[in-house]
């Protein structure tokens, strides 16, 4: 039977369930980012759930990595967290009543049995799978007996749902096994739990990754056992490194977190997992507000999506100029804080967006170039000042520092004046004059506009640093 009825009676509802055993990786931001889009262009609703079933391997460090990621992204959540380890009552709960109504079973196949049989099946070339002895002699044994609990999926017709992304798929039911939903020592299955989560949260659309694709008929199996709504499900595909192989940590950031610390803004991130699988047109640049106006499932690509660097280095650097600064300062302050500025000495963040974000890709970037406007540096670039600091610079440098201590306004096109008034007195071009007072104020051959630079550097440190320049070369000339 078909699982592809509308459910447009119904209002949206879609979720975001990931395990938390690691990091939140791009593959599962970009499921998120799918999930809450689609949630979002249909006024529908969008759930945060953590599967930590695996309590083993579940961490709090985990959980709270997750919580950063989504928080970080803006992909803020209309219910939840909801926690898989709070509701283990409920899934019990739903088993019992299964046991009651013949849709599950016990079985008390010990763990040597079953590795035999795996053994002589895999030996014959057989697909591994239980064989379901106890599906039919559970009678010779007593619910006190060790046992799980497995759910008898149905031995004939076919399981065929229409993925929302790929089409129509169909299983055979005698390719699934009968699941276990419960363990031994009572806690139920990670298949189970998704089952009894998506039905108690009214979940409609689930938009997951195609590693799932195999759990999808066993999860319709359950849906139908215990008279639940079956959703509608699409599967996106991969994401491939630069290199074409499966994205891992060989290929550098692949922490949501981490594109973070690298200087990454939330913005660009989101422009680019949407746009690593799915179209709209040729177009490359999309707002959030556009993204939920356009996003659609049926125009995510099927197949797999190869992560480009370069692609998202040149997304960042469009957003670090085409945002309101204001809004790129607020996410520049946190890496200005990591290089331990004292942020008072030097413009707001605002204007050294303003001054600088043409000439950086990452925020990372910007900060690391901003340390002159912040802090004194000991010594001159020895590679530029041996071009730029030379006996010749003395008099420029000179004549310009007593213009500058005169201004009365120290602004742009004042200071930009006193430059120009100086290569005209001395008879020098521009740049004999602007070049030496660039390495003056910042040790660097390359900075902003040298006016623009001046202006945010400050006049008394711009004053000191000329001073301490023309010390510099008559001390390297004595």
């Amino acid at each position: 039977m078909s699982t592809s009825a509308s459910l447009t009676n119904k209002p949206i509802k879609t979720r975001f369930a990931p395990s938390p055993t690691g990091y939140l990786h791009v593959g599962g931001a970009r499921t998120a980012l799918y999930s809450w889009l689609f949630a979002r262009h249909y006024g529908g609703e969008f759930v945060l759930r953590i599967e930590d079933t695996d309590l083993e391997r579940s961490t709090p460090e985990a959980i709270e990595a997750i919580m950063d990621g989504m928080q970080w992204l803006n992909l803020a959540w209309d219910e939840g967290p909801y926690f898989q380890t709070k509701r283990f009552d409920r899934y019990n709960q739903v088993i019992d009543e299964m046991l009651e109504a013949g849709t599950a079973y016990r079985c008390y196949c010990s763990t040597e049995r079953l590795n035999e049989m795996r053994e002589a099946q895999m030996a014959a070339n057989q697909k591994a799978r239980y064989d379901g002895r106890c599906r039919f002699h559970e009678h010779n044994h007593t619910s006190d007996e060790p046992h799980v609990v497995r759910f008898k999926n149905p031995q004939d017709g076919s399981v065929i749902f229409d993925d929302i992304i790929r089409g129509e798929i169909e299983i055979s039911n005698q390719e699934m096994d009968d699941l276990i939903i419960r363990r031994t020592d009572g806690s139920p299955t990670y298949n189970f739990c998704v089952v009894v989560d998506d039905f108690d949260m009214g979940i409609t659309h689930v938009i997951r990754g195609e590693d799932h694709i195999n759990n999808t008929p066993r999860q319709i199996n359950i849906l139908k056992a215990i008279g639940a709504d079956v959703p509608l499900y699409g599967h996106v595909s991969m994401i491939l490194g630069d290199d074409g192989k499966k994205l891992s940590k060989r290929h550098g950031a692949v922490s949501v977190m981490q594109y973070r610390y690298d200087g990454f803004l939330p913005e660009a991130l989101l422009n680019y997992l949407v746009r690593l699988g799915w179209a709209h047109g040729d177009q490359e640049v999309f707002s959030v507000e556009e993204m939920k106006s356009l996003f659609t499932l049926e125009a995510v690509n099927k197949s797999a999506s190869a992560f480009n660097t370069e692609k998202l280095l040149w997304l960042n650097h469009h957003y670090i100029n085409h945002l309101p600064p204001e809004r790129v300062a607020v996410q520049l302050d946190w890496h200005m804080q990591q290089m331990g500025y004292p942020l008072q000495a030097g413009p707001n963040l605002v204007e050294l967006v303003k001054l600088l974000g043409d000439r950086c890709k990452t925020l990372k970037e910007l900060a690391q170039s901003a340390h002159y406007f912040y802090q004194e540096f000991d010594a001159f670039d020895e590679s530029v000042a041996s071009k730029h600091l030379t006996t010749q610079a003395i008099e420029p440098l000179t004549l310009l520092r007593d213009k500058l201590e005169s201004l009365a306004d120290w602004l742009n096109e004042p200071i930009h004046s006193a430059i120009k008034a100086t290569a005209e007195e001395l008879g020098l071009g521009m740049g004999k004059v602007g070049m030496p007072l660039r390495v003056a104020v910042t040790s660097s051959g390359q900075s902003p506009a040298i006016d623009a630079t001046v202006a945010a550097i400050g006049k008394t440190r711009t004053l000191a640093r000329i001073t301490k320049a023309i010390d510099y070369i008559k001390a390297k000339t004595a």
